[in-house]
């Protein structure tokens, strides 16, 4: 991903690493708790975004660096040019150095009512890791609030997921 390891950690390994070190994780909202306890199990990046904070098509891309990044602290950021971000048809960057950052725009509030969530592995057997990831994920939701989830697994030959 052209990251240093060590200098941008990934979701699940900050979740975890944080888990080791404090013992405990915060609430954050119900689906985002759940969300991280099954990225933390199968140690692999899970992102939820609210949808109807996403302006049109979303895109996996390298950013020109105009792109508008909000943080969780209100500040406005500028990805840097060739980081790989997830990025609106406003120009939005709802997740940057693939989705080891999201942003305070498209995070999940009480008032959510529709989420995408994305799941990322590089690894070697990382699209079947994935599959079984999407399977917990969808298995919760049915359990916990009777939703039916819809999953495609995309690739180089099925690049694109349509959602409201």
């Amino acid at each position: 991903m052209g990251l240093k390891p060590t200098q941008y950690r990934c979701a699940s390994e900050s979740l975890l690493r944080r888990l080791r070190k404090e013992g405990t994780m915060p609430r954050i909202h119900p689906l985002i708790d759940l969300c991280n306890g099954i990225s933390m199990a199968f140690a692999i990046l899970v992102a939820v975004l609210d949808v109807a904070r996403i302006e049109g098509a979303l895109q996996v891309r390298h950013a020109e660096g105009s792109e508008r990044y909000l943080t969780f602290g209100g500040g406005i950021e500028h990805p840097e040019p060739g980081e790989v971000s997830f990025v609106d048809a406003e120009g939005n960057a709802h997740a940057r150095r693939w989705t080891n950052r999201q942003s305070g725009l498209s995070a999940v509030r009480d008032e959510t009512r529709e989420v995408l969530v994305v799941v990322e592995a590089m690894h070697a057997g990382g699209a079947d890791d994935v599959a079984r990831l999407l399977d917990a994920i969808a298995q919760a939701l049915r359990e916990v609030w009777s939703v039916e989830a819809r999953t495609q697994l995309l690739s180089a030959t099925q690049p694109a997921f349509g959602f409201p």
